[in-house]
């Protein structure tokens, strides 16, 4: 259970950063292209408006699996593959 802790810790970690992260962006200009890629669709009419951040989903599903992979190859989580069936059948 301690590696569950820990696994939790970082997780909580990781999602303040992030928090702060999101709470500074309007204000750091390297972060203005960020809502703005060539497939985040942006309709507005009279009283409507429709935000559909896709192209930016997509380049933050790559970020997040890219850093997840790293996470889990090499620095942070060691995961032991162990098969929940037997190697061998009864006859």
């Amino acid at each position: 259970m301690s590696e569950l802790g820990k696994v939790l810790i970082l997780l909580g970690a990781f999602l303040l950063l992030l928090g702060v992260l999101f709470y500074f962006v309007p204000k750091v200009p390297l972060f203005e292209w960020l809502g703005r890629l060539p497939l985040d669709f942006k309709i507005e009419r009279e009283n409507f408006t429709f935000y559909f951040p896709l192209g930016t989903s997509i380049l933050l599903s790559i970020l997040l699996s890219a850093l997840l992979y790293l996470a889990r190859k090499d620095f942070l989580i060691e995961v032991a593959y162990t098969s929940p069936l037997p190697h061998s059948f009864p006859a």
